[in-house]
């Protein structure tokens, strides 16, 4: 698909008064290139550009405008299907992409490890060919990224990454849709992560620094991010200005930090490491004394679902914590994710009546 990006910029200037999410919604000056996003599959931010991801966001949060607040009617997914493989269960990813999906007229089809088995009962190969020739595009929530890898070399339809043990990019579209809607925009401000270098903050690293966002990173000696994924960071950084910052202190990272964010300490297979984990992890709990080196207009993220060790109650529910409209962007991001793989957003309405 090619889009005009100049044309959706252009059209929300003429909304001032009567669109208040994309009114308040700015990413710097219209975008005067074109961005292709037809056919291609998401495993990884790494791939996008900051003006694509921008994109996304901007499209975002006009739909949940759209949508929520006047409530419109779009089923650009009509007679679409969805194939969605989960090996590791969810609530926000299924529920956000099966409600999506169906609200935009398509019809989601939820595979478990009940009902598919990738790789063990038939070849990766063999099951990219037929989900593609049955389905028009796949959500994969998958142990290991070589799967995702794979399904996208061997399908003719879009692959969307919905988490792998490396990387988790709906989230972070997620996330930074409610940093714009809180913020107002993105550039300049500093993230402060505090927990696993694990697929969140992999995620983090290969974005924020094209949104001219600071990352301060925090994590235990031994559970610091990928080394090839830290030097992919490292040059973002450079290139875009920002500063990245690695440390095992987490009130360092914390410092002058307007995001404070963390994640689970044990993800799903990693169980049996639980106790040697909670003992790593001591002392990066995200509590009101790591918010008083944080910035003066400090937030609060966490994907969930969320364990008192990680983050306190008085953080968790306090009115600077953004978890649930985070959780509930799940849904408008991978609506605008699904659409845009498609043709159908020259079907999308440019103008509000």
């Amino acid at each position: 698909m090619l889009f005009n990006l100049r044309i959706l910029f252009n059209n929300a200037s003429l909304r001032n008064g009567h669109n208040f999410v994309v009114r308040n919604f700015r990413c710097g000056q219209p975008l005067q290139n074109e961005v292709r996003l037809k056919g291609r599959d998401l495993l990884t931010l790494k791939d996008f550009t900051g003006e694509e991801i921008k994109y996304m966001l901007w499209l975002s949060a006009d739909l949940k405008f759209r949508i929520k607040q006047k409530g419109e009617y779009l089923p650009l997914l009509q007679g679409k299907s969805l194939g969605m493989i989960f090996e590791k269960r969810s609530t926000r990813t299924r529920l956000s992409t099966e409600t999506g999906f169906a609200l935009l007229g398509g019809h989601p089809c939820f595979l478990t490890t009940q009902d598919i088995h990738l790789g063990v009962n038939e070849s990766l190969t063999d099951t990219a060919r037929v989900l593609s020739s049955m389905t028009d595009a796949v959500l994969a929530r998958v142990y290991k990224q070589s799967d995702l890898d794979i399904l996208a070399r061997e399908a003719s339809i879009p692959i969307v990454n919905g988490l792998s043990d490396l990387y988790h990019p709906i989230q972070i579209l997620a996330d930074y849709l409610t940093l714009q809607e809180h913020y107002g925009s993105l550039k300049g401000l500093t993230l402060s992560w505090i927990g696993d270098g694990n697929n969140i903050l992999h995620s983090i690293m290969m974005s924020a620094a094209k949104f001219g966002m600071h990352l301060q990173a925090a994590t235990p000696k031994g559970y610091e991010p990928d080394p090839s994924i830290t030097q992919l960071a490292e040059q973002y950084a450079k290139e875009n200005g920002t500063k990245l910052s690695l440390t095992n202190d987490p009130l360092e990272a914390a410092h002058g930090g307007n995001v404070l964010i963390t994640d689970t300490w044990i993800s799903m297979g990693q169980e049996e490491e639980k106790k040697k984990r909670l003992q790593a992890f001591q002392g990066y709990q995200v509590t009101m004394k790591t918010a008083k080196v944080a910035a003066s207009d400090w937030t609060f993220l966490h994907c969930l679902p969320r364990k008192p060790e990680e983050v306190d109650d008085e953080v968790f529910y306090s009115p600077r914590s953004l978890v649930f409209p985070e959780a509930e962007n799940r849904k408008w991001t991978i609506m605008v994710l699904l659409l845009s793989h498609h043709s159908l957003l020259l079907r999308y309405p440019l103008l509000l009546a």
